[in-house]
């Protein structure tokens, strides 16, 4: 096929016509030449065996030595099996793409099909399977640990490598659990971006053997009676501020997840029914939690001072936030306690082994402790068919813990039948 079969005054000399016509140069370059009299550059090639055609811009705007090589580059091309069309749309695409980002910076979202454009999305699609605390938790914790180097990357272009950089870290610092919670969390956002047809393959896959299995941390806790009874003494003379007093003294009479005890929500509260409805997130299931008689004294006592809020132990910064999670810890250091002999979650240890001690049934203990059966059927009839026992249970509980911290010789009572 001849190629630049005309000169240059050829195209300029065009004059319109009634309809548009063409003035062929060659090798796929031809001149449009429109009624109104704009002239525009066309090349028409042959792809995947269809006709297509790209304009290559108006003259003399676009000189035909420009025209003619930019026909030359898309025969190069097509001579190499690449489409110029389709690279044509693509740098179309990305350039939009790049103006949509340049907005969406200006109002602080993230960039289209990056990682955090995708975390947003996956948050929000299971926003609703946890509660509004367990989810700002996750939030922040991808946010913190995860977003500073893979944030505003294309979710496509993210490599195993990039995942094991952002885990690198916590697993240098024995941060093992952080960093198992972080990767199980990637990988669920990359499984999002899967599905939806965002990416293809998830990256953080083959890192999960390069993250050492967590050493399980038993939580030291006192179980011998006289020696608990010295800590509920303990307990009892501790002179930080009134709020702290209070969750320390009902912790080991509810004997629940430290968690709970300070994000306790004045909401799930009912005295009148004797009873602390929380939904526990790390089970999943709406918990009851019968209360003694020792349990509603420090809640009434405490109701003046924080009832009018939205939780019972609220923070000391009067920030709306709950007590610090480091709060009774640091009270039992103050106290002598520290981790290596009792810790706010051992309170479970000392109730769960005194309390099958006594004699009290199994199931009923586990129960209290919150160790739901993950089929909701079966959690909804162990809880109907446990609470009658487990009420007993709670105000023997407290009375028994009465006779440890009066120092007195308590004889567990030894259920039968």
């Amino acid at each position: 096929m001849a190629i630049e079969i005309n000169k240059d005054a050829v195209y300029r000399a065009a004059k319109p016509k009634e309809k548009d016509y063409t003035i062929k140069d060659g090798g796929g370059l031809e001149m449009v030449i429109k009624a109104d009299g704009v002239k525009r550059w066309v090349f028409r090639y042959r792809a995947d065996g269809k006709q297509n055609k790209l304009g290559f811009g108006v003259y003399p705007e676009t000189t035909l030595e420009n025209a003619r090589r930019k026909a030359e580059e898309a025969r190069q091309q097509i001579a190499e099996g690449i489409d110029p069309g389709k690279i044509r749309r693509q740098e179309k695409a990305a350039k939009q793409l790049a103006k949509q980002n340049q907005g969406r910076q200006k109002e602080g979202l993230p960039i289209l099909d990056s990682f955090a454009d995708i975390t947003r999305q996956w948050l929000a699609s299971i926003a609703h399977l946890t509660t509004v605390t367990t989810h700002t938790k996750k939030t922040s914790r991808i946010e913190r640990l995860a977003f500073p180097l893979l944030g505003d990357k294309p979710i496509k272009e993210i490599k195993s490598a990039d995942v094991l950089a952002v885990l690198k870290p916590m697993i240098d610092k024995q941060q093992l659990e952080t960093a198992h919670r972080l990767h199980a969390e990637i990988s669920s956002i990359f499984a999002y971006a899967i599905v939806h047809n965002f990416t293809d393959y998830d990256p953080a896959q083959p890192v999960a053997k390069q993250i050492p299995a967590q050493k399980v941390r038993h939580r030291a806790a006192i179980i011998d009676p006289k020696q608990v009874g010295q800590l509920l003494r303990d307990i009892y003379a501790y002179q930080g501020t009134y709020v702290v007093q209070m969750a320390l003294r009902l912790s080991p009479l509810l004997f629940q997840r430290p968690g709970e005890i300070r994000q306790m929500l004045w909401d799930d509260v009912d005295l009148v029914a004797k009873e602390w409805r929380p939904y526990i997130s790390k089970t999943d299931f709406h918990h009851i939690v019968p209360l003694s008689r020792q349990a509603l004294e420090i809640l009434e006592a405490i109701q003046p001072l924080t009832g009018g809020g939205q939780y019972v132990f609220p923070s000391s910064r009067g920030d709306g936030r709950p007590m610090s999670d480091n709060t009774i810890r640091t009270a039992l250091i103050t106290l002598g306690y520290d981790s290596t002999i009792q810790t706010a979650h051992g309170f479970r240890t000392i109730a769960s082994t005194l309390l099958n001690e006594q004699g009290w049934s199994p199931d009923a203990i586990e129960r209290q402790l919150a160790h739901a059966p993950r089929d909701q059927v079966r959690a909804a009839y162990n809880r109907a068919q446990y609470l009658d026992e487990r009420r007993r249970m709670m105000q023997s509980w407290a009375d028994y813990l009465d006779g440890l911290k009066r120092g007195a010789d308590v004889i567990p009572f030894k259920r039968t039948g």
